[in-house]
């Protein structure tokens, strides 16, 4: 064979080899192939078979009922609202204060009582009330018609009583007028702005729009002066045509005194100017007595009377967005502890707060009337009142001593600082509200 045949030869074999080798190559390729796809397949049927199994045992219980999955912290993150920048504002405030003046934003006094007493009728606001505020940082402050001569004048003097407060404390305060309209109006009485009848008018008429705009001119009449709380309305029921409350209480139907609390609240609250208060619960339209006299004034009514009658303006007030519910003095029978409203850990905390759900603030009527004053020293009357989880105490008749019993309360262990807390966080929530922080 000639050597041209022989390489011919050799280059033919190679590259027969070349071919046989590439197709076994291929061949092993086409296979590996194949038993990837099939492991993945068996691996997805495998998962989707565990998904199944999964789903069926957290659907169905051995019970038969249906098995609530629990819900992850980033679930739980994701659908929670943000804080209320109001709270918020509250809490940083709260953060930078002391004790004491903590415990002095759970008191309203008159502006006598503020200066001890130094001077019979107050109609300014001067160095007495800026050296007392220095001192005594209170929640706020009520006007009455003695301390009201003329438009100028009361404005002088709460934005005077206003600027010493923000410049020794930064908080504003609540200031505070009873303007229910009709008999009890100290604005419209001393300074001429408009003068409505009393709520028993109203309620006859029942007219739900007629009063809204009677609240929304109050708001208006009395927050161009300076004043941003209103002690009303009267959520009273006319039960006892003998009561002391009478002609200031809409009706003796529940569900009409319902409709014009919730409906006034919303007009006094509207503007954003004014807080409105619900009083005098757990209602005092069923006494015979007087509580700014009497040594006591007892209500024999059940709990479940109070429920189906009295509890009902309240919680229409309530459901209107009510900043405050100021209690009575009363002594309810269906309480079973024989205390002042005002005092009762049944009556504001179980009824008013768990029962009525109020989250808003709760203050006392006034502690210099005879049925506190003449049976509780101003300290009793203010850590009973506190531990019963009111916010406000209004009006001790010594509010040295009422700070100062609170104070030792709280050294003591009596009352929590926890407790001070709760309220205070409460108060200055609603005045961020209101732009008074």
């Amino acid at each position: 064979m000639s050597e041209q045949e022989k390489s011919k030869k050799i280059i033919k074999s190679k590259k027969k080899q070349g071919k046989e080798k590439k197709q076994y190559l291929n061949a092993i390729l086409l296979a590996a192939i194949v038993i990837i796809g099939a492991g993945i397949i068996a691996t997805v049927c495998a998962i989707q078979a565990q998904r199944n199994s999964q789903q069926d045992d957290s659907e169905i219980t051995p019970t038969g009922e249906l098995e609530i999955p629990e819900t992850t912290e980033q679930e739980t993150q994701e659908t929670t609202e943000p804080p209320d920048e109001n709270v918020l504002r509250a809490e940083q405030v709260m953060e930078t204060m002391t004790l004491e003046q903590k415990i002095y934003q759970l008191f309203i006094v008159t502006p006598e009582g503020l200066v001890d007493n130094a001077v019979d009728c107050a109609v300014l606001s001067g160095s007495m009330t800026q050296e007392a505020l220095l001192k005594k940082p209170v929640g706020g402050i009520i006007y009455f018609s003695q301390n009201i001569q003329d438009e100028t004048q009361i404005t002088q003097m709460i934005a005077n009583a206003q600027q010493y407060m923000q410049d020794a404390n930064q908080v504003s305060m609540w200031i505070a007028v009873d303007e229910e309209g009709g008999s009890v109006a100290r604005v419209s009485e001393s300074l001429g702005t408009t003068a409505y009848s009393d709520m028993a008018v109203y309620g006859e008429n029942a007219d739900t729009q007629e009063i809204f705009q009677v609240g929304q001119n109050i708001a208006e009449d009395i927050s161009q002066f300076g004043f941003n709380l209103d002690f009303a309305p009267v959520a009273d029921v006319n039960i006892n045509p003998q009561n002391e409350l009478q002609e200031r209480i809409f009706s003796d139907n529940a569900m009409v005194v319902s409709e014009m609390v919730a409906s006034i609240t919303q007009g006094l609250q509207s503007s954003g100017k004014v807080s409105a208060t619900l009083k005098h619960f757990p209602g005092l339209g069923a006494a015979s007595g007087n509580t700014h006299n009497d040594s006591f004034a007892f209500i024999d009514r059940t709990h479940e009377e109070l429920q189906k009658t009295e509890f009902l303006p309240f919680q229409a007030g309530i459901e209107a967005g009510a900043d405050f519910v100021m209690v009575g003095h009363q002594i309810v029978s269906g309480a079973g502890d024989k205390l002042p409203s005002d005092l009762s850990f049944t009556v504001v905390t179980e009824w008013l707060r768990d029962e009525l759900n109020f989250d808003g603030i709760v203050i006392t009527d006034a502690q210099d009337m005879h049925t506190i004053s003449g049976n509780y020293s101003s300290g009793e009357a203010a850590v009973l009142s506190i531990s019963a989880g009111v916010d406000i105490v209004l009006m001790p008749v010594d509010l040295n001593e009422a700070f100062e019993s609170v104070y030792q309360a709280v050294q003591n262990g009596k009352i929590s600082e926890e407790r001070i807390n709760q309220s205070v966080r409460r108060i200055l929530t609603a005045k961020a509200k209101y732009n008074l922080l």
